[in-house]
């Protein structure tokens, strides 16, 4: 796995990242203090947010895993990656396909850092330090060039991020910017934090505005996230609760509450 050049200092432990506050929820040990006070705190008014947390990561194998193995596809873009856990994107596809080829992207600089340190002999897997935002950025960036072929079809994923990204900055834009540079046969994968209580959706918006020093979007209707898909082939089930899509098996966990859910889903672009 390849990683761009960091700085230790770059990173502001003070402050939480949202990157980290998930790597807490999943229970992993990249995270400060900062980190665990502040989803401590949102698990006081928004309890199900931990269970949200596992199931979210659940679905992004799921999908990994159905794309590779049923539709052939070995290209992902994983926007907004995250800091790396058990089962990561290019761990799943790899266990399809040992050729599979995975960007990730990501502005924390902690991501970074584990990217230069893990997989250093896997040369089909790259970290990319950029603003998810930042389309042409990625998109011609030298270790996408090295890793995905734009003539063949590629897997967009932006999994648990676009609530990350404010109104003003248009997500559904950036979704469709993303997917008029893919080739037919591509797929769009889209799930993000709503919730059909205004009160959720202002105190969740508001909390993580502050506590993350304005690096939030919002928490959205699922009407909202619907218009991200425009003019795209919907994948059954259609859009979901994440937990409730394709689940491995009857037993699968399915998410008890409704107070706020991941919401999303698979789209083929034709």
């Amino acid at each position: 796995m390849r990683a761009e050049s960091w700085r230790p200092d770059a990173i502001d432990t003070k402050v939480p990242s949202v990157a980290r506050m998930y790597d807490y929820y999943l229970g992993g040990s990249d995270n400060y203090e900062s980190d665990r006070n502040a989803c401590e705190a949102l698990l006081e008014q928004v309890p199900s947010t931990k269970v949200l947390a596992v199931n979210n990561r659940r679905f992004l194998q799921r999908v990994v895993r159905l794309l590779a193995r049923d539709y052939g596809i070995r290209q992902f873009i994983d926007h907004g990656s995250g800091l790396p856990t058990q089962n990561n994107v290019h761990q799943v596809a790899q266990s399809i396909d040992p050729a599979s080829r995975v960007i990730y992207v990501d502005n924390d600089p902690i991501v970074l850092a584990h990217g230069r340190a893990l997989l250093e002999e896997d040369d089909r897997t790259a970290v990319i330090h950029a603003d998810m935002r930042d389309t042409e950025s990625i998109f011609s960036h030298p270790e996408t060039a090295r890793l995905i072929d734009l003539s063949q079809p590629v897997a967009a994923l932006f999994v648990s991020v676009l609530h990350c990204i404010p109104d003003e900055s248009y997500p559904g834009e950036l979704v469709r910017d993303v997917a008029s540079r893919l080739v037919p046969g591509s797929f769009m994968v889209v799930c993000q934090l709503v919730s059909e209580r205004p009160e959720i959706r202002q105190f969740v918006t508001d909390f993580m505005a502050e506590a993350t020093g304005g690096h939030w979007g919002r928490v959205r209707e699922e009407s909202e996230v619907t218009e991200f898909f425009d003019g795209m082939e919907i994948l059954e089930p259609g859009l979901v609760e994440v937990s409730t899509w394709r689940p491995d098996t009857e037993l699968a966990p399915i998410q008890q509450t409704d107070e706020w859910i991941e919401w999303g889903g698979v789209a083929r672009l034709g």
